[in-house]
């Protein structure tokens, strides 16, 4: 059975930095890989 696309999207895993493992807030014209921190180590 084919699942409705809105809870597919709904479903998928929270996106992680590929360097610390930290859940990553996605925006919509994003495809980067690494947190905040890890790609700007002088915020921290």
């Amino acid at each position: 059975m084919i699942q409705n696309v809105v809870e597919f999207f709904r479903n998928l895993p929270k996106k992680q930095c590929i360097e610390c493992g930290e859940s990553i807030d996605e925006q919509h014209e994003c495809y980067g890989n690494k947190c905040d921190g890890c790609m700007d180590p002088g915020k921290l």
